[in-house]
């Protein structure tokens, strides 16, 4: 009896132990795959904010959270599943949807150097524009989730293609993993962003210097901050979409493009004693960045060229 509980327990203790190594290989393929969505996510830090513009500042927090339960919704209950079923009926799609989506990227990262270039004044809009204040807290809801579909699919797209030859229970965690850490990072980063303001006139009206200066700084560098944000979510949308078309051609059978930049990245660095993994990083990138500006070009021309009038 004894020797049967001691052997029970030794075959609970070695399934405890494959049960929290396929748990720790998941989180490692879901750092993997996340790690390839920073572009996305960035845009998605950078872009939220506007949502809350013009609203009383007691309902940014609840607002917030309502985006983020929206967000949660779409990866968990919608594209999970698709992505899941994508990949064990028709595995062969995933590369080309994954360029379709870096092309969507770079579309979109395209438009935002033209807006940079161009700018356009936005709309100012105020509780007064509607019905009631009600009715634009739910319009800013709504829209804000239907651009976190986009983002959030090509988050699970990416994330996709990086765990695709996992199993399918693996594939299914990693993505879950990937789809709230992702969640929690961008709208905890938001709702920070959002309420430095209200931080920063609180410190300006302490009694301590230090604190008010502190303030004073916050409330004068959140600009600049989210100015910076949305530069760089802008780059990394480019350098993004132009690394997953070139890694498509790569899969696909058309290797030439990205070795020659891997190539010409690994000379770029040898021109420097230091940091050169650095070097050849950043060389790659702005590479891919240029390629990603170009192809939003055409993208941008078939859109126009296609447009229903």
């Amino acid at each position: 009896m004894t020797t049967g509980l001691i052997a029970l327990l030794d075959d609970i203790a070695a399934l405890t132990k494959l049960a929290a190594a396929s748990l720790d290989d998941a989180a490692t393929q879901a750092a993997k795959a996340g790690s390839k969505a920073a572009g996305i996510v960035i845009d998605d830090a950078a872009v939220t904010p506007r949502y809350v513009v013009g609203l009383a500042a007691e309902r940014e927090l609840p607002i917030i959270r309502k985006i983020a339960l929206g967000s949660l919704k779409n990866k968990l209950l919608l594209l999970l599943p698709g992505a899941l079923a994508l990949s064990y009926l028709a595995p062969w799609l995933i590369t080309p949807i994954l360029m379709l989506g870096g092309a969507f990227l770079c579309y979109e990262g395209y438009h935002k150097v033209v807006d940079l270039i161009h700018p356009h004044p936005s709309p100012v809009v105020s509780a007064t524009s509607t019905a009631n204040a009600k009715e634009l807290e739910n319009e800013r809801i709504t829209s804000a989730i239907r651009t976190d579909f986009i983002l959030s699919a090509e988050i699970m797209a990416i994330a996709l293609g990086t765990v695709s030859t996992a199993p399918i229970w693996m594939q299914g965690l990693s993505l879950a993993v990937v789809g709230i850490a992702m969640t929690v990072l961008v709208y905890g980063l938001v709702a920070l962003i959002v309420k430095a303001d209200d931080a920063g006139v609180a410190l300006s009206q302490s009694e301590l210097s230090l604190f008010r200066a502190t303030g004073r700084g916050l409330v004068k560098g959140m600009p600049v901050f989210l100015q910076g944000l949305s530069l760089l979510g802008m780059l990394a949308m480019l350098w993004v979409g132009g690394g997953i078309i070139l890694h498509g051609l790569h899969e696909l059978g058309q290797k030439l493009p990205e070795e020659a930049i891997h190539q010409l990245a690994v000379a770029a660095s040898q021109f420097v004693p230091v940091a050169q993994g650095a070097v050849e990083w950043l060389t790659q990138a702005a590479i891919s960045g240029l390629i990603g500006l170009a192809i939003g070009a055409i993208c941008a021309l078939l859109v126009q060229r296609f447009k229903p009038a």
